[in-house]
């Protein structure tokens, strides 16, 4: 009965507490409420020797979550859901991994070289009731730590960036790796709108895969794993945490596999950049603003994509144009509505190596071609594309590799065929892959693969041969022709000077006067 007596009164007394609370706020002046809550909170300080952080989940720009939010939810997901008995699971990475956070309302408890502090996940909604399109944007959640106000210069100055170092590590870890394009301009704006629409990334070359020489493969594999950790030296010698490729050779040498098998290694976003969809400059640096860092920038097949000689169109062309519009206004409009993209070349040289392109860090710019002969020279010079990698066509090497990869063999009979014909005539890895895939079920499929590739190869051989033979011809023709144009024009020179002679003869006869020479054999 005691004990009984005793929780009575004590709800009693907590009831009427809150009841002259409500009073105290209905009835003391609003304008004072602050000044209370002030020297409330210095009389709780004396006595209450914590100190309280709170990070919100979205910071003055309201439509971007803050990275600090971000990076303490993936650092207390991995260090302290294990503490928490509410949790939250989401699905993560390749959608088959498992990520627990802690639920709303939930607090759990981490320790810091020895320091012992408090994580609580808090939401927070509006008091007063406001229609929204959006109910879910109008709850507030956030992070609040508490700790010992002696530990403060340790937390705010080492735990804090320790926190936010592990947690972005961990993101990188756990993140789906996306492959990117850019949006038509006209997408740009709007609600949840993006510059960017992205798919998983999940292709499946790696360095293991790639049919090349292995001497060069290790080449490229070391580059990106010395540049990956060079965040220093680049920031020592001043320059941007960046790196420039090219890819040139002829089609289907590798150069898509090759862009794969540096995200696979790197584990790097690919942003796919289709120049023929930006319009100007503006757009193209746009474009880069809205890339992130451990990702790689791509522009296939450049010299097809755009004119970037900086050339303009002949004079004649262009008053024909003129005239063309003036009689025809409607076509005009037409042509302005459909005007090709006005990206140049300097353009592209600042989205590539200006001073936008450090807007980023540890970011890859790869550009592929089949003809690096096009390309302006200011393009491609070292600086901007630092390292060049000419894939070419199929060696023996790589033959073996594709052998030991499609059919898992590593020596047959007929391997020396195939490395005399290989050294005789050119063929793609894109081409001796496809060959050395078994179509049917046989009972020996290697050699009913090689056999095909050997007359894959004969018959490439046998166009090779007829192809240079006609263009052999044509270029004999060519310079017959030429050489018949030129006799020709020398027998007509010829004959004019004959037919003038006569008429300067003719002339003397009729005047008696001989006609002064100049000295180039003019008569004048």
């Amino acid at each position: 009965m005691a004990k009984s007596e005793m929780f009575t009164q004590i709800g009693s007394v907590a009831a009427g507490i809150m009841f002259l609370w409500a009073m105290f706020q209905q009835c003391f002046p609003h304008q004072f409420l602050p000044h209370i809550q002030k020297y409330s909170q210095k009389l709780v300080s004396f006595v209450y020797p914590y100190i309280q952080i709170t990070f919100q989940e979205y910071s003055a720009n309201r439509w971007r979550r803050s990275e600090a939010y971000v990076a303490i939810e993936n650092y207390l997901s991995s260090n302290s859901s294990s503490r928490a008995r509410r949790l939250k699971a989401d699905i993560i990475k390749d959608s088959q991994s498992v990520s627990l956070s802690m639920d709303d309302q939930e607090v759990v408890t981490d320790e810091f070289q020895g320091v012992k502090l408090w994580w609580a996940s808090r939401k927070s909604t509006p008091k007063a009731q406001i229609f929204s399109f959006y109910p879910a944007a109008d709850e507030k959640r956030y992070y609040r730590l508490t700790f010992h106000k002696r530990y403060q210069d340790l937390i705010v100055g080492t735990y804090l960036n320790h926190v936010i170092k592990e947690g972005k590590a961990i993101a990188v870890r756990n993140r789906q790796r996306k492959l990117y394009t850019n949006n038509p301009s006209q997408n740009w704006y709007g609600y949840k709108s993006s510059v960017w629409s992205h798919v998983p990334f999940e292709h499946p070359a790696t360095f293991e895969t790639l049919a090349m020489e292995s001497k060069k493969k290790e080449e490229i594999v070391t580059d990106l794993t010395i540049f990956r950790t060079r965040k220093q030296y680049y920031s020592k010698i001043g320059k941007a945490w960046k790196r420039g490729y090219l890819l040139h050779g002829p089609p289907g040498t590798g150069k898509s596999s090759m862009i794969a098998a540096m995200a696979n290694l790197l584990n790097y976003d690919i942003y796919d950049v289709e120049l023929t969809s930006v319009k100007d400059n503006t757009e193209l640096r746009k474009l880069l603003i809205e890339t992130t860092s451990k990702s790689i920038i791509v522009i296939e097949d450049i010299d097809c994509s755009l004119d970037l000689t900086g050339q303009r169109k002949k004079k004649k062309e262009k008053e024909k144009e003129e005239e063309e519009s003036k009689d025809n206004p409607l076509q005009k409009g037409k042509e302005n509505e459909s005007k090709e993209s006005k990206v140049t070349l300097s353009g592209l040289l600042n989205f590539i190596d200006g001073l936008w392109s450090a807007c980023g860090e540890e970011r890859l710019i790869v550009f592929t071609t089949n003809h690096v002969e096009k390309l302006d020279p200011a393009l491609i010079r070292r600086g901007r594309m630092d390292k060049h990698i000419k894939l070419s066509y199929c060696c023996f090497e790589a033959f073996k590799f594709l052998a030991k990869n499609y059919l898992d063999i590593d020596s047959h009979n007929l391997f020396p065929s195939i490395e005399r014909l290989l050294g005789e005539t050119n063929m793609t890895p894109a081409d001796v892959a496809e060959k050395l895939m078994p179509k049917s079920i046989t009972d020996d499929p290697e050699t009913a693969c090689l056999e095909d590739l050997i007359q894959a190869i004969e018959t490439a051989k046998e166009e090779a041969r007829v192809k240079a033979e006609k263009e052999a011809k044509e270029k004999e023709e060519e310079e017959e022709r030429l050489k018949t144009e030129k006799e020709a024009k020398e027998k007509e020179e010829e004959a004019g000077e004959v037919k003038e002679k006569e008429k300067t003869e003719e002339k003397v006869k009729e005047n008696g006067v001989v006609p002064a020479v100049k000295e180039n054999g003019v008569v004048s």
